[in-house]
């Protein structure tokens, strides 16, 4: 029998900031936003938890997804290691 993956939520890039807590770590997400009144591109960045169940390492590149609330502060998990920190 074939286990059922799930496929919902959206998925996101980033990289790991912090693997210091147990099966935690926090990815920063930057993005780009055009300001408003003076139409100039910022870059902005946004730190999330998600559950380590690949062993990532800082400074790895980590493909990330939504999932249900896993404790008071994760709501994602993570899917893959893009790429490898030194």
């Amino acid at each position: 029998m074939k286990k059922q993956i799930n496929t919902t939520g959206k998925t996101f890039e980033g990289s790991v900031v912090s693997d210091k807590m147990t099966n935690t770590i926090v990815v920063s997400l930057e993005y780009t936003k055009r300001h408003p009144l003076y139409k100039k591109i910022v870059r902005k960045h946004k730190n999330i938890y998600a559950e380590n169940n690949l062993s990532a390492k800082i400074g790895d590149i980590v493909k990330v997804r939504e999932t249900r609330p896993l404790s008071k502060l994760k709501r994602f998990t993570t899917l893959e290691i893009i790429k490898k920190s030194k």
